[in-house]
């Protein structure tokens, strides 16, 4: 559980700090390239995206991770963690990478959309995975999760 809990920490904190990048990346990115206040870009989507598909869920799985241990099932929770992380990252770099060649003037490729599209099937897979997470979570018995929390001396890393 302690390894789980520590995954989806450090997950919040990089997507926490991408998400930031992201947005300072858009800003000084547009205004070096005179692209138009106010003007269409997918860039300011990045932001968005790592903010509320990986900042705002890791952390509130670190709250499901403590209270249902969702890591109790070491296989479901390991895909489930591989296709949300690669669902996030596709999706993110091409929103990056249509933003960019917008602000650039170039001509963007359907290619793009279909690997963005790619992106948000691995996330659904992923979200579906975390259903059958929580269900199995759900049914297991008090007793399958005896001393599942650990003692607040653990938990203060002493």
């Amino acid at each position: 559980m302690r390894k789980a809990l520590h995954h989806l920490f450090v997950s919040a904190f990089v997507y926490g700090g991408l998400a930031l990048a992201s947005g300072l990346f858009f800003r000084e990115f547009t205004k070096a390239n005179g692209f138009p206040e106010g003007g269409v870009t997918q860039l300011g989507l990045a932001h968005t995206h790592l903010f509320s598909l990986g900042f705002f869920p890791f952390l509130i799985l670190l709250g499901l991770e403590r209270a249902f241990r969702l890591s109790a099932a070491p296989k479901l929770f390991a895909w489930f963690l591989w296709l949300y992380h690669a669902g996030i990252v596709v999706t993110a770099g091409m929103l990056v990478v249509h933003g960019t060649l917008t602000v650039l003037g170039i001509a963007s490729s359907p290619m793009i959309s279909g690997i963005a599209g790619l992106g948000h099937i691995a996330l659904t897979a992923a979200i579906i995975v975390l259903f059958f997470l929580i269900r199995a979570a759900i049914r297991r018995t008090p007793a399958d999760d005896a001393g599942a929390v650990p003692p607040p001396s653990e938990l203060r890393g002493a």
